[in-house]
């Protein structure tokens, strides 16, 4: 057993780890390898050390009762291949059912269960670890921390600890685990194409070789929807945010009498519900819309204007309701970095004989993009998975026949169709994990090189 001093001479920052008990722990400390908890009942702490036993003892339980982890893990590879049977009852005269597989159960429940698996490693390390503490404290002649210690601890020193765990157990059964089940269904054909929803098999990487072709029509769509998602992305965003620093900095002069009162008309559609009045404006702009009977009614125009039913009409449209629509969120963020610009800066500008346009250029600017990059990256990823906007105005037409995405479709409302509407879960998991490297790529490329990141300290 190596002693407690030289334990403390080790560069490692925890001198109880893993490496320390499996190099230098005693016969309690290997046998708590097989026997969690073995350590900790050998140096006093009893409590502590059946619970770690238990702990042990129901993992291998559920592993290995009859359809436990260690089935639902054997049967990952294969996602079942026993379809629904139908029997004729003679003595009751009617079909009885079989109970067959279910591919989409037994992906979740493996999934589930490889989870399951990590989590008991972390519980297996922390057992082994705490197991070498003890008994390292117990040969130094200190005697263990008593199980009333260790949860007197968790309401001082490690709070944390015990505020931080329900958290993360809703994050893993909440977020984790569905995010990896659609990750892993693009690598299958579960699918309504086959009759395909119920008993599905792993594909491996075609249904990415399918996306990524641009001779298959999915692969066209694809870099289509995908161009036009960064096209719609960045006029969005950019629009959004110059007209709306416009209009902030109009209202924001000191010339500008009832500046409360501009603000609050500007920022009451963020209070009208989207849903509401996206669909006011679909059913203006309709060939016979009101707004097309007006124009006609006026002789400005002989027939309906293609609003929604022309692919370059329509892309603008959303383009300009879009800026209806955000310009008040950036007029109330552009009016707060406003008011806190130093006005020595201005001050000092002025005395340089700056114009007001080189005074925005070299003051004003630069110190709404140190503050607010992050917000113009996170409008960004809003506007990539902006769903409400395309699929409440426009629906993602036109659409042109065959094709399973519109002309004004997203990313995100193509994966929608192809989920719920089509049944294409395999090519919309695929989508999914596509859209979510874009988002992360631009956000991370672009935050990492502004001000924000690389000169955190510039404008304090």
């Amino acid at each position: 057993m190596i002693s407690l001093s030289k334990l403390r001479g080790r560069s490692f920052k925890d001198p109880y780890n893993l490496i320390n008990a499996l190099s230098s722990g005693d016969i309690w400390v290997y046998l708590s390898c097989l026997f969690m908890g073995a350590g900790n009942i050998a140096s006093g702490q009893i409590i502590k050390g059946l619970l770690f036993f238990f702990l042990e003892v129901a993992f291998l339980v559920f592993m290995a009762v009859p359809g436990g982890g260690l089935y639902r893990i054997s049967m990952l590879p294969s996602l079942g291949d026993r379809p629904q049977g139908e029997v004729w009852n003679e003595e009751l005269g009617i079909y009885e059912y079989t109970k067959g597989d279910n591919s989409q159960l037994i992906l979740l429940y493996g999934i589930a269960t490889i989870l399951i698996c990590v989590l008991f490693a972390v519980v297996w390390r922390a057992a082994v670890c705490s197991s070498y503490k003890a008994r390292v404290q117990r040969s130094a002649g200190l005697r263990p921390a008593s199980f009333g210690s260790d949860l007197h601890s968790l309401l001082d020193d490690r709070v944390h600890t015990l505020l931080m765990t329900p958290p993360f157990a809703f994050l893993l059964v909440f977020t984790i685990l569905p995010l990896i089940y659609m990750m892993t269904m693009a690598f299958t054909n579960f699918s309504r194409e086959g009759d395909r929803l119920v008993l599905f098999d792993w594909v491996g990487f075609r249904n990415f070789l399918t996306v990524f072709n641009s001779n298959s029509v999915v692969g066209k769509q694809f870099w289509s929807v995908l161009g036009w998602t960064l096209v719609w992305a960045f006029f969005a965003t950019f629009l959004n945010f110059f007209l709306g620093t416009l209009l902030a900095m109009l209202i924001n002069r000191h010339s500008i009498k009832l500046k409360g009162l501009w603000r609050t008309v500007l920022a009451t559609t963020i209070a009208v519900p989207q849903f509401v009045s996206l669909m006011v404006v679909r059913s203006m702009l309709q060939p016979q819309g009101i707004l097309n009977r007006m124009l006609e009614g006026a002789d400005l125009i002989n027939s309906p204007l293609p609003f929604l039913t022309d692919t370059a009409w329509a892309r603008v449209l959303v383009i300009i309701v879009n800026l209806w629509i955000g310009i008040p969120y950036t007029i109330l963020q552009v009016t707060g970095v406003l008011n806190n610009i130093p006005k020595e800066q201005y001050n000092a500008a002025k005395v340089d004989g700056c114009t007001p346009i080189q005074t925005f250029f070299h003051v004003t600017l630069p110190y709404m993009m140190f503050v607010l990059t992050p917000y113009l990256i996170t409008q960004f990823t809003g506007n990539i998975n902006n769903f409400n906007i395309i699929y409440l105005l426009t629906r993602g037409e036109p659409v042109s026949v065959g094709n399973t995405a519109g002309d004004t479709d997203l990313l995100i409302t193509w994966l929608y169709k192809l989920s719920v509407d089509q049944q294409k879960y395999d090519l919309a998991a695929v989508i999914g994990i596509l859209t979510f490297a874009v988002l992360s790529i631009v956000a991370l490329v672009t935050y990492r090189n502004s001000g924000s990141y690389k000169n955190e300290e510039g404008f304090r």
